[in-house]
């Protein structure tokens, strides 16, 4: 899909987000279908720019070590993206597409992909912070993102996708911002492991939803984390993924939210006056010191 560039001016301030909150089977082309089926669902409600959940093309295979599951990459432009690329030009959308990316044989990313409203690939984003974590063994899978902290003009906005792990750094975010995003997109694949919920699922849950919320404040922006719901796995060895997909507005507040244990399409409006707003009263952008701020490349400063 060649990129194709726009000369109309965006006059409009506001524009409207779209997040698909999905369970997913087993079958790649099952959950292709319903994927498109919501999209479709998300831009007749009026969403412009419509994110997709982490690896959305299937259940989430990182819970086990298993090199067959290779087989369920694909390159870029792939199957995916070109029908994802027709849909996008019919409705006139935006969609960021999380895809398993076979980069070559031996390589593989975790990489979203930026459809515009036109059909065509905007641009791509590689997942830079890969976890290793019990049921999280994405190490084995993914190669980090070598494209860095990227962000896109889109019809409708200038976006940034991150990837799950990625929402809980503020390194990201913060670049995010000073390319010039209006909104971070988080599509993610976060839950509660069975035997910790009762304990811990309450704390884990509030520190998710309240680190990426931070991001919006710190940078005077939108957010938008898009999860999946649904239990994968055995039951013991599974995840029971939390749902929870919410917009944040840029000073953090939550303009709306999907439930825990059910699929749904939340969409919302976004204004880019709220941005000059709240960055004309909390300048942190302004008043960051950038000449003090070489350590943090350092892994420690013993």
């Amino acid at each position: 899909m060649p990129r194709r560039s726009y000369n109309t001016i965006v006059t409009d301030s506001k524009f409207r987000v779209g997040l698909v909150q999905m369970a997913c089977s087993p079958d790649p082309s099952e959950n292709l279908a319903k994927a498109e089926w919501r999209i479709r669902e998300a831009a007749g409600r009026g969403a412009q720019i419509i994110c997709l959940q982490e690896l959305f093309r299937s259940q989430y295979f990182c819970r086990e070590e298993n090199a067959r599951l290779f087989d369920f990459a694909e390159p870029i432009p792939g199957s995916t993206t070109e029908a994802l690329g027709r849909l996008a030009q019919e409705l006139r959308a935006v969609v960021i597409a999380p895809i398993f990316e076979r980069r070559s044989a031996g390589v593989y990313h975790n990489t979203a992909v930026v459809i515009d409203a036109d059909g065509s690939l905007a641009g791509m984003y590689r997942k830079m912070h890969i976890p290793d974590d019990p049921l999280y063994f994405e190490k084995f899978y993914f190669t980090p993102g070598d494209l860095g902290f990227r962000s896109f003009d889109t019809r409708y906005a200038r976006i940034a996708p991150l990837v799950c792990w990625d929402q809980w750094y503020p390194e990201a975010a913060r670049l995010a911002a000073l390319n010039g995003a209006e909104v971070i997109f988080y599509p993610t694949a976060i839950g509660w492991h069975p035997s910790e919920k009762d304990q811990y699922g309450a704390v884990q849950y509030d520190a998710w939803r309240t680190i990426q919320r931070s991001h919006a404040i710190a940078n005077g922006l939108y957010v938008a984390a898009v999860n999946r719901v649904g239990f994968e796995g055995s039951p013991e060895q599974g995840l029971e993924f939390w749902g929870a997909s919410f917009v944040a507005d840029p000073f953090g507040q939550v303009l709306a939210e999907t439930a825990h244990d059910r699929e749904e399409t939340l969409v919302v409006e976004c204004d880019r006056k709220r941005i000059e707003e709240v960055r004309r009263n909390w300048p942190f952008l302004r008043d960051r010191r950038i000449d003090a701020y070489s350590p943090i490349l350092n892994r420690l400063n013993d």
